[in-house]
């Protein structure tokens, strides 16, 4: 457990214990609070896309507010996980050659989900980013799990065979 704990915080490297390291074990987040701050931060992402589901029922503006929130709840899921890795590692992560294009898909799609929301203001244009927004995350999310991609093509592919 101590091993991963200094992995996700990024100390796993065999340093002598200088002037350096201090510095930077003084400013770095401790364990109990990076877990906390990640437990608020994907709470926060889960109730934000949940109250995007309720407002989709609303009339006229209810299409625009679910896209909004189902945004917002993305933005905080991702911003969730910076504190386990930091922000640096994250985004190292985020743009290495396996996640590349669901990352830049992903990103892309919640701009335009945003953009088509407020200064396009189409409605069905923001559900159908908010739609390829789901199938990116969901895509880039599964990367971190060794041969899940292979296992859903594998499944697509029979299944449609």
């Amino acid at each position: 457990m101590d091993k991963l704990k200094k992995v996700l915080n990024g100390n796993d490297s065999a340093e002598d214990g200088g002037a350096l390291s201090e510095v930077i074990e003084g400013t770095t987040l401790g364990w109990g609070t990076r877990v906390k701050g990640f437990l608020a931060c994907f709470v926060a992402g889960i109730i934000c896309s949940i109250l995007g589901v309720c407002f989709l029922w609303i009339p006229k503006r209810g299409l625009i507010l679910f896209a909004v929130f189902y945004s917002i709840g993305n933005i905080a899921s991702i911003g969730s996980t910076l504190f386990l890795m930091g922000p640096v590692k994250q985004i190292k992560k985020m743009f290495e050659p396996t996640r590349l294009a669901a990352t830049i898909v992903m990103l892309l799609c919640l701009v335009c989900t945003l953009c088509s929301a407020f200064w396009w203001k189409k409605a069905a244009l923001a559900l159908i980013f908010c739609v390829l927004q789901f199938f990116a995350m969901a895509w880039y999310s599964i990367s971190y799990i060794p041969f899940a991609r292979d296992a859903v093509i594998k499944c697509f592919t029979t299944c449609l065979a």
